[in-house]
């Protein structure tokens, strides 16, 4: 029955003269998730709406998933497209519309009629009413409610000469379309937290590329495969990564070997962020993003935190950083990364996690292990930089 969907989106209408790049920006994001979709859809924008035509057969259900991945959407509504050919055939195929989606029974309703169309000879308010007494009289067990009705049926008369009806309202996921507001580097790890910070960023319209540090054989390659499979978990919301593979595990070995046990974690961590800043510059990403959130771990401490960013010239988001590990779980359970990310293959971190991590470090101690490194610390990070691989995830 639906062949049409209106997608309506929230902030882009508050973008002003700049608005047009904003909707240009969510129909490329449409077009691209409809691309792994079955069928022929044109998307396209008229009088401030986006629409969705589904030419020939398409799957209902597997086209709605597509789309509820896309940031800037906040709802889709399937749509009953007819022809104006007058008032009398609209009561019809408003009647057609409640027969065919609804199981009619002694409901409320509202009708609510949006005239774009400022030539058609009818008030909205008047169509409002001929189209209500035409539902009473079709459905006498129904009744009128205006504040509450539990049946909302939108009509939409197009300057185009075309009427769009539909009630329902499919929730989207919000946001900004991705892309509109630059690209980060977000350091993903296996665990539960950086892809749902590679979520939350991309939300906000920021395109991601990824970094992953791997310690050879100390992590397996099920562990890489994990990562690899995370960041395919983000690409319907975040679009295709280049996800950079980093051998991590000389630098590791080298720290371990020079530096105090209680540091380690600081220590790896501005080293980390060293070299994904650099793959960031590389790619003009103007930002990095991590999954740190106050107080998870010793090494999210506010002192932890402010040592890892004295590394860092580009700004660092940390979009979890008030969330509790409860809520950060309920979001990777919606976006379907939790199961993937408790699956037991340990990453680099964990397995040089020292026993007692310092939960305050000073600044000036931590520089001083630092120049123990100086040996040969520039020419690991350099082989590691080298020596990266580069996986296209889509």
């Amino acid at each position: 029955m639906f062949k049409t969907f209106l997608i309506k989106y929230g902030e882009i209408a508050i973008k002003g003269k700049n608005r047009h790049l904003f909707e240009d920006a969510l129909v490329r994001q449409i077009r691209h998730a409809l691309k792994k979709c079955d069928g022929e859809f044109n998307v396209y924008k008229e009088q401030g709406r986006i629409y969705v035509d589904c030419e020939g057969m398409y799957d209902y259900e597997e086209t709605v998933g597509h789309l509820q991945h896309v940031f800037g959407i906040v709802g889709i509504c399937p749509v009953m497209q007819v022809e104006d050919h007058g008032i009398e055939e609209l009561g019809d195929s408003v009647i057609e519309f409640l027969t065919n989606v609804y199981d009619i029974d002694a409901q409320t309703f509202k009708v609510n009629t949006r005239r774009a169309n400022k030539q058609y000879p009818i008030e909205s308010m008047e169509v409002n009413a001929i189209l209500g007494g035409r539902i009473l009289d079709a459905f006498p067990n129904m009744k009128v409610d205006v504040h509450h009705p539990e049946i909302l049926i939108h009509v939409e008369l197009r300057e185009s000469g075309k009427i769009f009806i539909y009630s329902k309202i499919i929730p989207g996921p919000g946001g900004m379309p991705v892309g509109t507001n630059g690209k980060a580097m977000l350091l993903l790890s296996g665990g539960i937290d950086s892809p749902v910070a590679g979520y939350m960023i991309c939300k906000r319209g920021v395109k991601l590329d990824a970094t992953y540090f791997h310690a050879p054989p100390y992590t397996s390659e099920r562990a890489k495969q994990k990562v690899i499979d995370l960041a395919k978990k983000l690409t319907p919301y975040a679009g295709p990564i280049n996800l950079h593979i980093v051998n991590f595990t000389d630098i590791q070995l080298y720290i371990y070997d020079k530096c105090p046990h209680d540091e380690l974690t600081i220590i790896m961590r501005r080293y980390m962020m060293r070299i994904a800043e650099h793959f960031a510059n590389e790619t003009k990403s103007l930002a990095l993003v991590t999954g740190e959130s106050i107080g998870q771990v010793a090494s999210q401490t506010m002192q932890s935190l402010a040592a890892t960013n004295e590394v860092c010239s580009m700004p660092v988001f940390r979009p979890l950083i008030g969330f509790d590990k409860q809520e950060i779980i309920d979001v990777a359970e919606k976006i379907d990364t939790y199961e993937t990310s408790i699956l037991p293959f340990e990453d680099c971190c964990t397995i040089f996690v020292a026993k007692h991590p310092v939960t305050k470090p000073n600044l000036h101690i931590i520089q001083a292990s630092e120049k123990k490194l100086s040996e040969k610390i520039d020419e690991l990070v350099k082989t590691a930089i080298e020596t990266t691989e580069t996986v296209w995830v889509e």
